[in-house]
């Protein structure tokens, strides 16, 4: 933690553009692209893309930061519990190795990472450092993901609508990440009024 703490900004945001990538190639869509291997490393970013987004939005708010980086982490531990229970490893039900088990863990860790996501996104729109636009895009995607609350909705929208909206939204933050990084002066100026308060 100590190390994520001292590490520039910019370096920060680009580290969370990469993490970012790796989750768009290694993520399974469902049960028929889950494999262990995949799940780890998509697991092991969102845990370094939840750290790091605590980091560099806890200057807009300190508050909200948290809990945005705690949905995404509940996400990461129902997403880690039905992964063991899909390849066996729990063997707490019969559901093991279950596709439409997994899938059905799958779209309700959709909904933490929805409200992490819509956190994030009013986050960005507020902070001084990024521009709001990824914000917006970001709350959309959030919004979208949030529609899991109610399943049956979900299955019928998220393809192509709710998938659209998070790839625009998530992908449009991630290549930002990568390109721009984020404006380090403004950010240190946010950072301390917020430390000032």
């Amino acid at each position: 933690m100590e190390r994520i703490a001292e590490t520039s900004p910019r370096l920060k945001a680009r580290i969370a553009g990469i993490l970012y990538v790796l989750i768009f190639i290694a993520a399974p869509r469902g049960a028929t692209t889950a494999t262990p291997a995949r799940l780890l490393i998509t697991l092991a970013c969102d845990t370094g893309v939840a750290l790091i987004f605590y980091h560099l939005l806890k200057p807009v708010s300190v508050r909200i930061s948290l809990l945005a980086a705690i949905f995404r982490l509940i996400f990461i531990a129902i997403m880690a519990a039905n992964s063991l229970n899909y390849f066996g490893a729990l063997d707490l039900s019969t559901s093991a190795h279950s596709a439409a088990a997994f899938n059905t863990g799958y779209s309700i860790a959709m909904v933490p990472f929805g409200a992490h996501c819509l956190l994030v996104g009013y986050l960005i729109f507020k902070s001084m450092f990024l521009p709001r636009i990824l914000g917006v895009l970001m709350a959309l995607a959030g919004l979208g993901y949030l529609i899991f609350l109610w399943p049956p909705l979900a299955d019928h929208l998220f393809f192509p609508y709710l998938a659209i909206a998070g790839v625009v939204g998530e992908g449009s933050l991630t290549l930002w990440l990568l390109v721009m990084g984020l404006n380090v002066e403004r950010w240190n100026e946010q950072a301390n009024g917020a430390v000032e308060r």
